[in-house]
């Protein structure tokens, strides 16, 4: 382990552009799921086949294509991509049509009655959305949600192909350098495990706040 113990900093510099590109993934696919769910849910006919056109798309062909369609299938329509940009908008396409079926999901749980009285107390169909069906679809969604985000933080290591520097990258250029990889190979799965363990604890304690508020 002396080795890992020497290049401690380099594995460091990998994870902080994994925990990175798990947050921006999330943060952006977050925003592509809860858009899509109330597209299938509220929009027409046509917008509504979209999203469900895209959500099956997305979770009918395996992420690692999705990756290199955009990062080497885009440049022949004159699209050039850095592998980091890359990264960002394949796996926020990628974690949005997954998210957007828990949002919906979590969405049709609360029961149709406190739409209904919300809307003939006055308030407009977006007010009755944003103030009475999304704070008690989050305490539904966020355990699948936790679940997602967790994978996402490990299927990160795919972006490693198009010459991302994330923490399995790193570990592979030592092992290149060094010719030893158990080290390594063991340094990064104790440091996956615990961001995992540190994003989970978060989690728990943001349902719990939400079990107790609703």
């Amino acid at each position: 382990m002396e080795l890992v113990l020497e290049n401690l900093g380099f594995l460091f510099t990998g994870a902080y552009y994994t925990l990175l590109i798990t947050i921006v993934s999330m943060f952006f696919g977050f925003i592509i799921a809860l858009l899509v769910a109330i597209a299938r849910l509220k929009g027409n006919w046509l917008i509504s086949n979209a999203a469900r056109g895209y959500v099956s798309i997305i979770r009918g062909t395996p992420i690692i294509v999705q990756i290199f369609i955009i990062y080497y299938g885009l440049p022949d329509y004159g699209i050039t991509l850095g592998p980091l940009t890359a990264a960002y908008i394949s796996l926020s396409i990628n974690i949005g049509a997954y998210l957007s079926e828990t949002f919906r999901g979590a969405i049709l749980s609360v029961p149709k009655g406190q739409t209904e009285a919300a809307l003939s107390l006055g308030l407009s169909p977006w007010q009755t959305m944003r103030k009475i069906i999304l704070p008690q679809a989050a305490r539904v969604a966020i355990p699948p949600m936790g679940n997602t985000f967790i994978g996402m933080l490990k299927e990160t290591s795919l972006v490693s192909i198009v010459t991302v520097t994330e923490l399995l990258r790193s570990a592979q250029l030592l092992i290149a350098q060094y010719y030893v990889a158990m080290p390594f190979y063991i340094a990064i799965a104790l440091m996956y495990w615990i961001m995992s363990m540190f994003f989970s604890n978060i989690l728990d304690r943001i349902e719990k706040k939400l079990s107790k508020a609703y």
